[in-house]
């Protein structure tokens, strides 16, 4: 009787074990850019680690993957629509594919450029065009989903619609860019609006939330301001204008001991915030010493490693203080995993760099082949493996010792 009693909560622990690295949202568990596992390869062959399995068919697109429970998720457009298409995250196999939004065309490439947000058994994307969706996980079914920028009277951007949604507890925020609606929160297990707050015009920026005093807050960073809302109710406790630069605000904020991190390009710079438990947000700095573009600076200790533009940058998160730059892998992304960073650049060459804020150390590189377009996709680490998208392609290498 004990043991018909324990084989299944065995089972369960191993199995809960197995997942544990799963990477299920844009920049990972945590929206940090950051993986807690170790036991990793410590300098890999000249030629890459070793490749598990690489498909195409992901159609074309920036989207980067998100990893759970051994399903792999990632949007493409393909003809004339757009898809979230999921895969068995061990081998490769296609499991199934949902239609999503209408097609985006823009010069700089097609495609959706959000990444998809699983929880539980469900999984929320977003097309290029506003269109969001609400998944099941195992099958592909529709739940619910509608046009949030034509629903909140918003404007797509250039670009196109380029953040992943956040889910937080029974809400999911996303920031259609309408008037009284450039960020929005909505009950997650029916789409079911909750609440609508500000005017800003939609930017291409990921939210995030942080705690305040004991309670929960998201901040945003629109095309005009970076701002912090009550989760709760959408009231705006505090706005910082300075580090908007006018053209495109990408990167995600980084939130730590209380203060939050924002860059962007465009000649404009970075800030490091100290918000208040009430309606103020202190500047502790302002420079121009890390220019965010498309990619998210990360932080490890008590530095922040980041694209300045096209210069990899170790800077000191407290005080903006650079350690060191180095022209690396050229212009890219990047994430960290077992004291290292795994860098992307633009042109296909990838890096493993020691997160050292005394110096640049590369220990390894290899390159995928490069299309038409730049790899601009992140990095995604989980479960022992580094998945690298390049539009239509998608490589899986095993980077466990």
């Amino acid at each position: 009787m004990l043991g018909s009693r324990i084989a299944p909560l065995l089972c369960f622990f191993l199995g809960t074990l197995a997942w544990a690295a799963d990477w299920p949202q844009w920049r990972g568990p945590n929206r940090d850019g950051i993986s807690a596992e170790t036991g990793l390869l410590d300098s890999w062959p000249k030629g890459g680690p070793p490749l598990v399995w690489k498909i195409n068919g992901l159609g074309e697109g920036y989207s980067s993957a998100s990893i759970s429970s051994g399903r792999l998720f990632i949007q493409g457009q393909q003809g004339d629509e757009e898809y979230v298409l999921a895969f068995d995250a061990n081998t490769g196999k296609p499991l199934w594919r949902s239609h999503t939004g209408i097609p985006f065309n823009e010069s700089r490439g097609h495609g959706p450029r959000s990444t998809p947000t699983v929880d539980g058994d469900r999984v929320y994307a977003l097309a290029a065009d506003g269109m969001l969706v609400c998944l099941e996980a195992p099958t592909g079914k529709r739940i619910w989903g509608f046009n949030i920028v034509d629903h909140f009277h918003g404007q797509v951007p250039h670009w196109g619609i380029s953040e992943s949604p956040l889910v937080d507890g029974d809400r999911v925020i996303v920031t259609p860019g309408g008037p009284g609606a450039a960020v929005v929160a909505l009950d997650k297990m029916s789409g079911k609006l909750l609440w609508q707050s500000q005017s800003d015009s939609a930017a291409y920026s990921s939210p995030i939330v942080y705690d305040a005093g004991g309670s929960r807050r998201v901040v945003v960073f629109t095309a005009d301001a970076a701002m912090g809302l009550d989760l709760a109710s959408g009231k705006l406790q505090w706005k910082y204008e300075r580090v908007a630069n006018g053209t495109a605000n990408i990167a995600t904020p980084i939130v730590h001991g209380g203060e939050i991190f924002l860059s962007s390009n465009y000649g404009t710079g970075c800030a490091l915030l100290k918000p208040g438990a009430g309606s103020d947000a202190a500047e502790v700095y302002f420079n121009r010493n890390m220019q965010n573009h498309y990619s998210t600076s990360v932080l490890v200790g008590d530095y922040l490693y980041g694209f300045s533009s096209s210069i990899l940058t170790a800077m000191k998160f407290e005080t903006g203080d650079v350690a060191w730059r180095d022209r690396s892998v050229g212009k890219g992304s990047l994430i960290y995993a077992d004291r290292h960073l795994y860098a992307l650049g633009e042109e296909g060459v990838v890096g493993l760099v020691d997160a050292d804020p005394a110096g640049y150390h590369e220990i390894s590189r290899f390159e995928i082949s490069k299309g038409a377009y730049p790899t601009w996709s992140q990095p995604v680490i989980a479960n022992g493996k580094l998945y690298l998208r390049e539009q239509d392609n998608l490589y899986c290498y095993n980077v466990k010792k």
